[in-house]
């Protein structure tokens, strides 16, 4: 079976989707004989004029509701078609997974967009926060259209920095100069210091980057506060320290911690004691993890109070 090649580009209403594709399929460089089908699934102001397509054999299907989208129907289109590549305008009140769920095995993801109206954003991420990370966890470029020379580039770039360090993130200013994100992303903690310090406020930072970047902090000695777990699988003299994270919303928290060994410390620990540790890290094998992993070998322990948020994030 012959892969069909996806270029899948999401965002909400209004964001500069449309656009994007029309002005992609009128470049005459788009054209290399494949049989194209653009997948809409929402209808916006904007509409698509095929006339204007420089790209040959393109053939615009529109699916009126998230309950046409299965793999039936997807394969069902894309043999009657014949497609070889197709592109989709995702709706953004989709959440992504249905996508992925409904792809035929065929289907191969060349490229992912996500695009938002730079006038909206702040406030779609304030109210509707699942839906914006849902369309930036897995993207490789964030583009933020009619942005505006008075806007805080910071506030943009921490949201998306807040979901995912993987995608590019470009602010196409208003009369469509685009200007690539540069601005650098350091942890807000020393990683250099004889201690690493973790703020209460930068816990979620630190578990994802010692997750991600295990290599870098073996060696160090690191200091953070965190409500301990202790069960069955937790080996004799060793502890889980961690917080509840909320990566998106409240649906999706959970408890993320690493392996203490405790050192005779402190006795006694019961799971939600809330502890402070300095402790060296090291990399091996654990049975909490059930692999290796970053050990923390304890050399300070002490009982906490709890931080004023008890749930961590990343904003």
């Amino acid at each position: 079976m012959q892969d069909v090649s996806v270029y899948l580009f999401l965002g909400f209403l209004e964001s500069g989707k449309t656009k994007f594709i029309q002005e992609t399929l009128e470049d005459p460089r788009m054209e290399n004989g494949e049989r194209t089908m653009l997948l809409v699934c929402e209808e916006g102001v904007e509409e698509y004029e095929p006339d204007k397509f420089q790209v040959n054999n393109v053939v615009v299907v529109t699916l009126e509701n998230a309950s046409e989208l299965t793999v039936q129907t997807l394969e069902s289109l894309t043999a009657k078609h014949k497609a070889q590549r197709v592109i989709v305008e995702y709706n953004g009140t989709w959440l992504l997974q249905q996508f992925f769920d409904a792809m035929p095995e065929s289907w191969v993801i060349n490229q992912m967009m996500t695009f938002f109206d730079s006038n909206t954003f702040l406030n779609y991420n304030a109210n509707m926060r699942q839906l914006v990370f849902d369309k930036i966890q897995m993207t490789q470029m964030v583009v933020f259209n009619r942005f505006k020379g008075e806007y805080d580039k910071m506030q943009f770039h921490k949201t998306v920095r807040g979901v995912s360090r993987r995608p590019d993130i470009v602010y196409e200013y208003q009369g469509g100069k685009p200007e690539f994100d540069e601005i650098e992303d350091p942890m807000p903690f020393d990683v250099d210091a004889p201690v690493v310090e973790i703020e209460d406020r930068d816990f979620a930072w630190f578990y994802r980057d010692m997750a991600e970047n295990t290599q870098s902090y073996i060696g160090k000695t690191v200091k953070y506060k965190g409500m301990a777990a202790v069960s069955k699988k937790t080996p004799s003299g060793c502890v889980i320290l961690g917080r509840h994270i909320m990566t998106c919303c409240e649906a999706d928290i959970a408890y993320d911690g690493f392996a203490v060994k405790t050192c005779g410390l402190l006795n006694d620990i019961k799971t939600r004691d809330w502890l402070t540790v300095t402790a060296k890290i090291v990399y091996e094998y654990n049975a909490a993890y059930r692999a290796k992993g970053p050990v923390l070998i304890a050399e300070k322990l002490e009982i906490a109070e709890p931080p004023a948020e008890i749930v961590a994030t990343y904003y």
